[in-house]
């Protein structure tokens, strides 16, 4: 026999429910005798219904508020912006210890006066910030966020 050959069709005919006790299903149809799920409609219940008593999603303890996975900027402030100089992006940033990793949001914000002229590469920074960067000498450019490099795996 070839693969092609195969007759994919069922060998059953489906099961004619409630017609006489000699069909086989016949009478209960195979839901027992009485109770809820023996009634028409027994299919329509919400998921985790408990036949009335108090359903498992609503007598579990909730845990307050939610987690965002919205991923928060670190803030770096221009007065600590003093102690670089050229070109300051995120890795020269994480190298100052002004941030975490190099990978992260960063935004700079107003605090304090700058004097060093610096070109700053960053994510965000607002507009007193831009402001006191170009009174200083230096420019800002808005960049995306530096992607952490794929992990090489061993073979």
């Amino acid at each position: 026999m070839k693969y092609n050959d195969l007759i994919v069709e069922k060998n059953t005919r489906p099961t004619r429910k409630g017609r006489g006790i000699a069909a086989g299903q016949g009478k209960t149809a195979g839901r027992g005798t009485k109770g809820q799920k023996a009634r028409a409609g027994h299919n329509k219940m919400p998921r985790g219904f408990m036949g009335g008593q108090r359903a498992m999603m609503q007598a579990v303890p909730k845990l307050k508020g939610f987690k965002s996975h919205h991923i928060k900027a670190e803030v770096v402030y221009t007065d600590r912006l003093n102690e670089l100089k050229g070109k300051v992006d995120n890795f020269a940033l994480a190298r100052a210890g002004l941030i975490t990793s190099p990978y992260a949001k960063v935004k700079v914000i107003t605090r304090g006066d700058l004097t060093a002229k610096i070109d700053l590469e960053t994510q965000f920074a607002s507009k007193t910030a831009i402001e006191s960067i170009k009174k200083a000498g230096g420019s800002f450019k808005k960049v995306a966020v530096v992607k952490k490099p794929a992990k090489k795996e061993a073979k």
